[in-house]
């Protein structure tokens, strides 16, 4: 596969994560991503030139996701049938919707129809979706999260029947609602065996879950102004699972839109963060609002939540802070992009998600990156 951009990849230098990794790191291109958003809409409506065009600008991967409309899995076999480049991937598939043998069933199908290019990006979603649409309880997610990827990985390497005496998970099912007659089963279609799995995670113990066990991660509120917060936690979890960090690749995102009003994007942007920061979750689990704590704007989150949950949602939105929007956005004119774009070579990201709202955005993007072009393919869907 090309590769999609020129910026390097690199452990901070003194980092915890730096210590941890292979004395002489290989250095690693930054890929582009191309994040979609048909999970938030009303109506299901797939931007195939849009992710077309990305393929032939370069970019490496095309990312879809869930919350409680449209599935992120089902769009991911239509790209497949549409696409001969790009990587097809989750961000996220949320475990709560699936047992993780379906999950599994899932991926290595869309894998076996476009081999080498599949993902599975998975995460834990938060305790209103999992509790108020799948009608699960949220229960030991870190521990949920660890088994779950144990039997996805059991199914892609098909060694053996699947089955698992775990804390949370238990397979064959063996409770005292059942009948006792399930048995470990193999799986029928012979998958890859080392389909990446990437997990979704921005508190401590599950950053260190992912660089322990996944292919990749797939972070919250990661940036280059917040990079070193998580080099302990990426060492650790390197450690615990022996390995280096060139065996864990990071797919960060960025806000990107080209503009001579920084300021008019970022206000834009400030009432969904607010409602995020200030409406999501709970009081005691939010990870939106762990996230801007975790970025040294506690002050600022309490503030948002307290406005948000006294109706006075307008204040709230006032009270993002720029900065926390700003740092590492790629908004502004060309200039300020490609010095933005830079700011990403001092952190772990192997990858940039990005969702552009424009052609203009997309090839400017990609030339600030250095992609390489590809010829167009002459697969079903082309707009003459």
């Amino acid at each position: 596969m090309a590769s999609s951009a020129c910026l390097k990849r690199s452990s901070p230098a003194g980092s915890a994560a730096a210590s941890s990794s292979t004395s002489t790191p290989e250095r690693t291109t930054v890929k582009l991503g191309l994040g979609l958003d048909v999970w938030a809409s009303p109506r299901f409506e797939l931007p195939l030139e849009r992710v077309r065009l990305a393929e032939r600008l370069g970019f490496d991967s095309v990312w879809t996701a869930e919350i409680y409309g449209a599935d992120a899995v089902t769009p991911l076999a239509y790209l497949a049938a549409h696409t001969r480049h790009l990587r097809l991937g989750t961000a996220i598939a949320q475990v709560a919707a699936r047992p993780p043998t379906t999950a599994a069933m899932q991926f290595g199908t869309i894998e076996a129809m476009a081999p080498g290019r599949v993902v599975c990006g998975l995460g834990l979603s938060g305790p209103q979706v999992v509790e108020g649409w799948y009608g699960q309880p949220w229960h030991r997610p870190n521990q949920t999260l660890r088994e779950y990827v144990d039997v996805v990985r059991q199914v892609f390497r098909r060694e053996a029947p699947v089955a698992l005496d775990g804390e949370v998970l238990r397979l064959p099912h063996d409770g005292p609602d059942g009948l006792g007659v399930g048995r470990p089963l193999k799986p029928i279609l012979h998958m890859n065996p080392d389909l990446p799995v990437f997990l979704a995670a921005g508190g401590p113990r599950n950053v260190r879950l992912a660089f322990e066990v996944a292919d990749g991660w797939i972070p919250l509120g990661y940036t280059p102004g917040s990079a070193h917060l998580y080099a302990d936690d990426v060492a650790a979890g390197l450690e615990a699972g022996g390995r280096t960090l060139a065996d864990v690749e990071v797919q960060a995102s960025a806000r990107l839109a080209l503009t001579d009003d920084v300021q008019a994007v970022l206000d834009a942007a400030k009432p969904q963060t607010a409602m995020l920061v200030g409406g999501y979750g709970t009081d005691d689990h939010n990870f939106h609002r762990d996230a801007m704590v975790r970025r040294g704007f506690g002050e600022a989150a309490a503030r948002i939540h307290e406005l948000f949950a006294a109706g006075r949602r307008k204040e709230a939105a006032a009270a993002v802070p720029d900065d926390y929007l700003d740092d590492g956005a790629l908004i502004g004119d060309e200039q300020r992009i490609r010095t933005r774009w830079d700011s990403w070579s001092g952190t772990d990201a192997t990858g940039l998600t990005v969702r552009p709202g424009s052609e203009q955005e997309m090839r400017l993007l990609a030339a600030i990156a250095g992609c390489e072009p590809r010829p167009d393919n002459d697969l079903p869907g082309r707009a003459d």
